[in-house]
């Protein structure tokens, strides 16, 4: 293919160059030698052998030139065509590498005009593809284990009320019960995670008070918090503040944050919940204790099935979909979601574009 280009683009270089030659050969034949042979005639000189002489003279030159410019453009175009088709090759190779899950290898970047600009962005959907690839790995066995797990309590304790090890019992058929519901609450997280990817369609927009939504849903979670000894310290910049949104999806990014800093806020922790208006929107942030966050892992957090530390999330609960609802909850409405970590503090939040508010 590169081949082909590269001869179809050099062809019609030279049929542009050859086209001009042709031009000027009839221009120094029809009007150069006319005005010389005028010329001649006018200071009474024979214009027969000096015509001769000056369009022979003319033609050699022209001659000379035209080979000169062809090896030259010939050559450039050449050396440029190749270097512009290098990259697209590479690109062609490496499409084929990522189509069968090879997504090791980059194209190198050599310049900053539009071809290099075109490498860089391959590359980093390259990198995006991997990113995602490996979550989407990371996902699959997170899920499998979340799913084998009960199951394989549940196979348990059913084996061994069949053998009779174990007595029934109200104790037994609690276990079991609790098992089934952790079943029950992983789909449904899922199916949530499946409807919010689907939500803009289905929008039912209308003027929200923001902080008496926030009061509502944080009202909820008062005796939870209690049991943990967790404060909750709201910080709200205007309590007029309105949203044009659904408010059953609204409800659920905020009960999804809520929940989020319920599980992971230490025993006697605190929670800040605030609300401010911006120069885009409105934004609506929760901060509590980071834990093990790191900075590598705070990128990754609105993924799906992404947990930073594995055995830590398994100890407080859930399979890693409530901030991904999140995220495509808060897409849905054209917002956008951001979280920091500064000071040990983990700072998740969401903001609304003016024209929604």
């Amino acid at each position: 293919m590169r081949s082909r280009i590269i001869w179809k683009l050099l062809g019609i270089n030279i049929l542009t160059i050859g086209v001009v030659i042709v031009i000027v050969w009839l221009a120094v034949n029809h009007l150069a030698a006319g005005y010389f042979s005028v010329l001649m005639e006018k200071y009474h000189i024979s214009p027969t052998s000096s015509h001769e002489m000056f369009v022979g003279a003319i033609h050699r030159y022209l001659i000379w030139a035209s080979v000169g410019a062809l090896v030259l453009a010939a050559g450039l175009s050449f050396l440029m065509m190749k270097r512009i088709l290098k990259p697209l090759m590479q690109m062609t190779s490496i499409t084929q590498k990522i189509a069968s899950g090879n997504y090791a290898d980059s194209i190198p970047v050599e310049t900053q005009d539009e071809v290099g600009q075109l490498a860089t962005a391959f590359n980093h959907m390259s990198e995006s593809l991997q990113r995602i690839e490996e979550l989407r790995k990371t996902m699959m066995i997170d899920l499998a284990h979340e799913l084998r797990t009960p199951l394989t309590n549940i196979n348990g304790y059913l084996e061994a009320l069949i053998d009779g090890v174990v007595t029934p019992n109200p104790e037994t058929f609690e276990l079991l019960k609790a098992e089934t519901y952790r079943l029950i609450r992983l789909v449904e997280d899922i199916l949530r995670l499946a409807r919010a990817d689907a939500a803009v369609a289905g929008l039912n927009k209308q003027e929200i008070p923001l902080a008496e939504l926030l009061d509502g849903i944080i009202e909820t979670f008062l005796a939870p918090l209690r049991q943990k000894q967790i404060t909750v310290n709201k910080k709200y910049q205007n309590q007029d503040l309105t949203v044009m949104a659904d408010r059953d999806q609204l409800s659920q990014i905020v009960q999804n944050l809520m929940e989020n800093c319920r599980q992971y806020t230490p025993t006697g922790g605190e929670i800040t919940v605030s609300l401010a208006r911006t120069p885009k929107g409105v934004e609506v942030a929760f901060a509590n204790p980071g834990g093990d966050i790191s900075d590598k892992n705070l990128p990754f957090i609105f993924e799906r099935f992404f947990r930073g530390e594995k055995s830590r999330s398994r100890e407080h609960g859930g399979a890693g979909i409530g901030l991904a609802i999140v995220k495509e909850l808060v897409a849905a409405h054209g917002g956008s979601v951001d979280a920091r970590l500064e000071n040990g503090i983990i700072r998740v939040s969401f903001e609304l574009p003016m024209d929604a508010a």
